[in-house]
């Protein structure tokens, strides 16, 4: 098994894509407001790339929710924004939710032809990590990134969860890129809540009153859920186990 990670979703190798179990992780925030809204019991998640296409949508999905963002804003007469603190069960319990994000759900759709795409963040590492391990093929950490650069929470992330399979695989090996990745975590193995103050992404965050998302989003292994994104109904739902 090859542990792999890319740093942002440009310039896939679509070979290597087409082979692989891939986990694509936004840490702040999209990846954990899809693990909290299906621990919470939303129907499923559909993933759009514009603000448009979510709209549009939302007209052959009756009763359906849109959430989204633009440079962590929430967008004009949508539901709900990109914050885990809104995906309450009461708010999105039994509804299907279309999303739109900046990066996250981009790297969502990016990852379509892969063997299976699952959704990680601290919130379900572990999980995550088990998920992949239990595929048996290769594995792409995908990270979402910052419209187009590379994002230190999401890259810390990847490098912890290459961690854990390389440790849960002794056969596995680690690319170059995935190596780079368990190094550069390595300080955040015992306080990913570092990254408050590390990442410029959560200290923006914080600095437009979201320090509490952040928190969130900067929690360890609290969720045993892995949402798995399936093209084939064009959802993410949670993975069965």
């Amino acid at each position: 098994m090859r542990v792999d990670v890319a740093v942002t979703p440009d310039g896939l190798d679509r070979a290597a894509v087409a082979s692989s179990r891939v986990l694509v992780i936004d840490v702040l925030r999209a990846a954990t407001c899809i693990v909290t809204a299906l621990a919470n019991g939303c129907a499923g998640i559909v993933p759009v790339a514009t603000p448009e296409e979510a709209r549009l949508r939302l007209a052959e999905l009756p009763g359906a929710l849109v959430a989204g963002e633009r440079r962590g804003e929430p967008l004009e007469g949508f539901d709900l924004g990109n914050s885990p603190l809104e995906f309450t069960r009461e708010r999105i319990g039994g509804r299907v939710v279309i999303m739109t994000t900046s990066n996250g759900t981009r790297a969502l759709l990016a990852a379509r032809g892969a063997t299976a795409i699952g959704v990680a963040a601290f919130v379900n590492l572990g999980a995550a990590a088990a998920w992949a391990l239990g595929g048996r093929r290769d594995v792409l950490l995908l990270c979402s990134g910052e419209r187009g650069a590379r994002s230190l929470e999401d890259h810390v992330c990847a490098g912890l969860l290459a961690e854990r399979l390389l440790a849960g695989e002794p056969g596995a090996r680690a690319t170059p890129a995935a190596e780079e990745a368990v190094a550069l975590a390595g300080p955040y193995r015992k306080e990913v809540a570092r990254l408050a103050e590390d990442s410029s992404w959560a200290r923006h965050l914080a600095s437009r009153g979201r320090a509490l998302d952040v928190a969130a989003c900067l929690s360890l292994d609290t969720c045993s859920l892995v949402p798995e994104y399936r093209p084939n109904v064009d959802k993410v739902v949670a993975a069965r186990g």
